[in-house]
């Protein structure tokens, strides 16, 4: 599946839009501050999200489905209910990661519940900011909407197990779009293996920016990405969040949807299961 909607919105593009449209922007900062960078400042009329809460469901035991499983699809309903979200509304998404923090996420989260009309902010909160857009502070004041709830998330995930069998069988390429100093095995910050998934290819998601931190152009994505062209492809990262990034690069050069393996690297190295290095 292509998209209709391209995925990404420029600054330029999101000024114009606010002069006509009626838009909601989401605040997809994440982190141990991030509400607390929001209520300080953020775009006006901005409605924040949180990674943890709001676009996961966090495990006790991240060896079931990694650091950050998809929330319940009722559970997610009731989160764009409650920031006024309806199947039509048009939807920009930023933070202050070049997209890689949750923008993406939340991104393929809107796309795949059926939210057509989803973009994150080439540039993000920073370029915001310094393009003049206008900023606020505290809490924004939001009308609750009906979301029509689809009977499974609409683009394609793949388990634990899948991936194994795909390996096994090379029937589709995966994608691991850490830092190669994660993907070989030379440290490792977050989780309690390093290494990567064996037969994963690396990619890191950084390639798909320029020395600006913005996104590629769709030419250069699809140069990037071009032996990938007609194949399965499944992209995985730490815990299913970064991976959206190289996601939304590839749907803005043209590509089909590939699928997202949620569990990631988080669930895959606590499995017991094989560990490729270097």
């Amino acid at each position: 599946m292509k998209l209709q909607h391209s995925p990404m919105i420029s600054i330029e593009e999101l000024k114009k839009l606010l002069l006509s449209n009626n838009i909601i922007i989401l605040d997809a900062r994440a982190g141990k501050y991030a509400e607390e960078q929001y209520l300080k400042k953020h775009l006006k009329g901005a409605r924040f999200i949180d990674l943890e809460k709001d676009l996961a469901n966090v495990p006790a035991d991240a060896s079931k489905g990694g650091r950050h499983p998809l929330p319940d699809l009722f559970d997610f309903a009731k989160t764009l209910s409650d920031l006024g979200i309806a199947e039509d509304t048009p939807i920009v998404i930023y933070d202050d990661k070049n997209g890689a923090n949750a923008a993406a996420r939340c991104w393929w989260m809107l796309r795949a519940f059926g939210i057509v009309n989803a973009q994150v902010l080439d540039g993000g909160f920073q370029l915001a900011e310094e393009g003049g857009l206008e900023m606020s502070s505290g809490e924004e004041h939001i009308h609750s909407s009906v979301v029509k709830i689809p009977g499974e998330w609409q683009w394609k995930t793949a388990t634990i197990q899948e991936v194994e069998q795909k390996l096994a069988n090379q029937t589709a390429t995966v994608i691991d779009v850490r830092d190669a100093y994660r993907y070989n095995g030379e440290s490792e910050p977050i989780d309690p293996v390093a290494g990567h998934i064996p037969g994963a290819i690396n990619i890191p998601f950084t390639k798909n920016l320029d020395e600006n931190g913005l996104f590629l152009s769709p030419e250069k994505l699809k140069e990037l990405y071009s032996s990938l062209a007609n194949k399965e492809v499944i992209v995985h990262c730490g815990s299913g969040v970064t991976a959206c990034h190289t996601i939304l690069a590839m749907a803005s050069a043209g590509f089909e949807i590939p699928t997202l393996y949620i569990g990631s690297w988080s669930e895959w190295c606590r499995s017991g299961r094989e560990v490729a290095l270097s």
